[in-house]
């Protein structure tokens, strides 16, 4: 499988070098040359399947052969080694649990799968290569988990100093050995814009490997295809059309799960359920996209004026509105709705959801006001994440898991930095 530009300006490349890079030369985002849909008996049967065999027969042509059939097999059942139940909230509405992994959000499957992709490929390289993430929350947990003590390869994550909740910044912070944090002066947008202007700036680039771990990078992005096939999986026998409402910032886990729609997965409908970051809800509404700065919510991670994978949700799309239209709603809600939705799932329901979850939970209710179908919302983090907030909002305490605990009293590192130049100073150095 080759992969192309979408800004359509370099070569087409292979699944190696475009892992390796994360953007394009010409700084475009990879796109793999075809999709080509899965046999109808592989979904008529999924339920016989492991997920690691479901994982593998979805993604292979994604990567054969320049990683070995055995050694992809193994990065799959390493990638998911844990659970993603499906849990029903009413006879509409069910969730999909994304955080059951090591730091108990949806980003571990992607940051997993590409630190071990890169790990094989850097086996043999005897240039270190750099890692450079923005994350708003939970990218940078998932990715330093994922590639602490990686041979080969320096984490660098940017995150935005005061908008990260505290056990995300111990996340991030705590770990040491091959794992820097940057704790900048700003908004996410401003992680990334800095992150973005690393990869264009020739005089580091001459000098050093750098590639990303966001979602722009091939290898954390389709991974994320997954888990709507794991959901169909536990729901086939019981609902017909099923759609998913999925909490979006840089729209990669609702692209992934087009991927999959592409892949041949019977999905309804995608409802991108937002905070009061709506680019991407104007956008539906006047088919003119206009990112604007980010503002910050309880539902951090989703803190994105200008989601970069929009770009492949309109290519799979072929950039046609009505087509992308007809596939996609798109909703945003502010924090005092999510907070009434938080408490609704917990009075009404017994469940005990994240901001996130909530977003997605009101994306489903209001997408089921016009139409039928099972609708599946992803609880991407840990409620636990975001203690302060949901302890406030239902007046209970919500136990510690042990992955949290075991941060919880180390001691956190992050170097301050204000400016692209201190960036680039630090990279130099």
């Amino acid at each position: 499988m080759n992969y192309y530009s979408l800004n359509k300006k370099a070569p087409n490349t292979t699944f190696a070098d475009a892992v390796v890079r994360g953007l394009a030369p010409d700084k475009g985002l990879y796109f793999p040359e075809s999709i080509t849909p899965l046999d109808p008996s592989f979904f008529e049967t999924i339920e016989d399947k492991s997920n690691a065999e479901i994982a593998f027969e979805a993604i292979k042509q994604f990567i054969l052969p320049e990683i070995p059939e055995d050694i992809l097999k193994t990065i799959v059942e390493e990638t998911l080694n844990f659970d993603f139940p499906v849990v029903e909230i009413n006879e509409n509405i069910s969730t999909l649990e994304l955080f059951h992994g090591p730091t108990m959000a949806f980003k571990d499957v992607g940051a997993r799968f590409m630190a071990r992709c890169l790990g094989y490929f850097n086996k043999t390289n005897t240039n270190d290569v750099t890692v450079l993430v923005a994350t708003s929350g939970d990218t940078g947990g998932a990715v330093a988990n994922g590639f602490l003590g990686v041979k080969g390869v320096d984490v660098v994550i940017l995150y935005p100093s005061g908008k990260v909740s505290d056990i995300q910044e111990k996340q991030l912070t705590t770990l040491g050995q091959n794992i820097t944090a940057l704790e900048v002066d700003g908004v996410f947008d401003d992680c990334q814009d800095m992150v973005k202007q690393a990869f264009m700036d020739k005089e580091l680039t001459d000098k050093m490997q750098l590639t990303s771990a966001n979602s722009i990078n091939i290898a954390r992005w389709l991974p994320q295809l997954f888990y709507y096939m794991f959901a169909y999986k536990q729901l086939k026998s019981k609902h017909k059309d099923i759609a998913f409402s999925v909490p979006s910032g840089n729209f990669g886990n609702i692209c992934a799960g087009m991927v999959a729609q592409k892949l041949g997965l019977p999905i309804k409908h995608f409802i991108a359920a937002n905070n009061a970051n709506d680019t991407v809800v104007n956008y539906m509404i006047s088919q003119t996209y206009n990112p604007k700065p980010s503002v910050q919510t309880i539902s951090n991670a989703m803190d994105v004026g200008n989601p970069s994978n929009f770009i492949r949700i309109q290519e799979l799309h072929n950039n046609d509105f009505d087509a992308l239209k007809a596939n996609l709603s798109s909703y945003s809600y502010t924090d005092e709705e999510t907070k009434a939705a938080l408490l609704e799932l917990y009075n009404d329901y017994s469940y005990v959801a994240d901001p996130h979850g909530a977003v997605g939970y009101l994306g489903a209710k209001d997408y089921l006001k016009e139409n039928d179908a099972h609708v599946v919302f992803m609880e991407t983090a840990h409620p636990t994440k975001f203690l302060d907030v949901v302890e406030d909002v239902i007046k209970e305490s919500v136990a510690l898991p042990s992955q949290i605990e075991a941060v919880m009293d180390n001691e956190g590192v992050s170097i301050k930095i204000n400016s692209y130049n201190e960036l680039k100073g630090f990279l130099l150095s």
